[in-house]
């Protein structure tokens, strides 16, 4: 087959998205994150402030993964495979052939997140990392 018989068959609007784009949208994402943890934070230390000084070390790492995972979750199930960097970016999670993600494909992208060197995982070209491939998923350039 001819490298231009091949690209005229591509559908440009599923073009998956940059690994630099990717990496964006996990920036924006983890400052969202740390603006909503220090939120939770403030609100704790008027409430109850002897509850902050018991999440140090391991149990406080443990509780950031797990808000850090609700937080992800929960703004991918609601805004149709989007966290707040894919909406600034536009790109969004999909299934392979360009349909809308379910919410048991969002849990399990974010579950997979918690194992440990997930981040590394996305460092190949094309950028496939972990929560993509074991939830049968991809990351798309949205077309304007």
């Amino acid at each position: 087959m001819d490298f231009n018989d091949s690209y005229q068959e591509i559908d440009l609007k599923y073009c998956r998205a940059t690994t630099g784009k990717r990496f964006t949208n996990y920036l924006i994402d983890l400052v969202v994150f740390y603006i909503i943890a220090f939120g939770i934070a403030i609100i704790l230390g008027i409430v109850k402030p002897e509850l902050l000084d018991s999440f140090d070390g391991l149990s406080g790492r443990l509780i950031s993964l797990l808000l850090y995972g609700i937080v992800m979750f929960i703004t991918e199930a609601m805004s149709n495979g989007r966290s707040i960097g894919k909406l600034i970016t536009g790109t969004r999670a999909v299934n392979p052939d360009g349909s809308d993600i379910t919410f048991q494909k969002v849990f399990i992208r974010n579950i997979v997140r918690a194992i440990p060197f997930n981040a590394f995982s996305a460092l190949g070209n094309p950028c496939a990392p972990w929560h993509d491939l074991w939830s049968d998923t991809m990351v798309i350039e949205e077309k304007n």
